[in-house]
C-alpha cells in the first residue's frame, strides 16, 4: 500500500520543490537532490509525514478532539473542503480571521449573529426593513457565512489543525501554538519545519498531491471516530494536549491507542517503499516544476 502511495505521489509531481534561491535551508533533511535550479522532495520522507500525522490525528480524535483543516490558497480550497466534509470534521477555505482561535468567544458570537439573520431572511422580517437596511444586512451575512460556514459547528477549541502551506497560514500555526493546540503542516522546500508539530514535505502548489495527502489523513480522522465509537462509557473524552513537536512525534510513533494499532494495519506500516532513486523520474529536469 505505501508503495502504490507513492507511486500516486510522484504521478502528482508532490516532489518537485520550489527553485534553489527560495528555499529555508531548515528544509534541508527533507531535500533528495537538485535538479537543475529545482529542489527535489525527498518522497520517502513525505510518506514517513503522512503516516505520523495519520498516526497523530487518529489518536486525537479518538480522545475526543476536533480537526480543523486550514487552506487558503486556490490550489487548496476544494480539497481541504472535500476532507473535511469526508470526515465530518471542521475547514477554513476562504480567509484565516486573526483570532479565530485566540478569541474564539467574539467568533462564536459572529456566528450566532449569522443565525440571526437567517432566521430575520426566513420569517420576512428583514423584507419588512427599507432596502438600503435589508440590503445592508445580507451583505452581513454573506460576509459572515464566506468566512466562518466551515467552523460553525465548531463548539469548542479543536484537538489540532492541519494547514497547507506553512507560510500562508502562519496566522493559523501562530494562534495554534500560543494555545497548545498541536498543528500538522504540508511543507514546500521555502517552508519552515519549525513552525508546526508535523511536517509532510510535499510540492503544496500541487493540486493533486494535496488531494492525495488531505484524503489520507482524513481516513485517518475516520479510523479515529471509529475508536470513539467502540469506546468504553465510562472512559472520559478529552483531546490530549501536545506541547512541542517532540513530543507530538514521540506520541504518534510510539502507538498508544488503539486507533493507531488499527492506523498500522491499515496503512500497511513497515512496508517497503520506492527508494530515493525512483523518486525522481528521469525527465524530471525536463518537467516544468509544479511547485515554483
Amino acid at each position: 500500500m505505501a508503495k502504490q502511495l507513492a507511486r500516486e505521489l510522484i504521478n502528482a509531481g508532490v516532489h518537485f520543490g520550489h527553485g534553489v534561491s527560495r528555499w529555508n535551508p531548515k528544509m534541508a533533511p527533507f531535500i533528495f537532490a537538485k535538479r537543475g535550479n529545482i529542489h527535489v522532495i525527498d518522497v520517502k520522507e513525505t510518506l514517513k509525514g503522512i503516516l505520523i500525522a495519520k498516526k497523530l490525528l487518529a489518536e486525537i480524535v479518538s480522545n475526543g478532539g476536533d480537526v480543523v483543516f486550514v487552506g487558503t490558497k486556490r490550489q487548496a480550497q476544494k480539497a481541504v473542503e472535500a476532507a473535511a466534509n469526508r470526515c465530518g470534521m471542521h475547514y477554513v477555505s476562504e480567509r484565516w480571521l486573526g483570532g479565530m482561535l485566540t478569541n474564539f468567544r467574539t467568533v462564536r458570537s459572529r456566528l450566532q449573529r449569522l443565525e440571526q439573520l437567517e432566521s430575520m431572511e426566513q420569517d420576512g422580517t428583514m423584507e419588512s426593513e427599507s432596502k438600503k437596511q435589508a440590503s445592508r444586512f445580507k451583505r452581513e451575512m454573506r460576509k459572515i457565512r464566506t468566512n466562518l460556514e466551515g467552523v460553525r459547528k465548531m463548539a469548542r477549541l479543536p484537538g489540532v489543525i492541519v494547514v497547507v502551506d506553512a507560510r500562508k497560514e502562519y496566522l493559523a500555526l501562530r494562534e495554534a501554538r500560543k494555545l497548545n493546540i498541536p498543528t500538522v503542516g504540508v511543507l514546500d522546500t521555502d517552508s519552515d519545519p519549525d513552525t508546526v508539530d508535523v511536517a509532510i514535505p510535499a510540492n503544496d502548489d500541487s493540486i493533486r498531491a494535496i488531494e492525495i495527502i488531505l484524503s489520507e489523513l482524513a481516513d485517518a480522522v475516520a479510523i479515529g471516530k471509529t475508536m470513539v465509537s467502540v469506546r468504553q462509557p465510562e472512559t472520559p473524552l478529552r483531546p490530549r494536549r501536545v506541547r512541542s513537536r517532540r513530543s507530538a512525534l514521540a506520541r504518534a510513533d510510539g502507538g498508544e491507542s488503539p486507533a493507531v494499532a488499527t492506523l498500522g494495519e491499515e496503512t500497511g506500516e513497515g512496508e517497503e517503499v520506492p527508494g530515493p532513486e525512483e523518486n525522481v523520474p528521469p525527465q524530471a529536469a525536463e518537467q516544468p516544476p509544479a511547485g515554483t
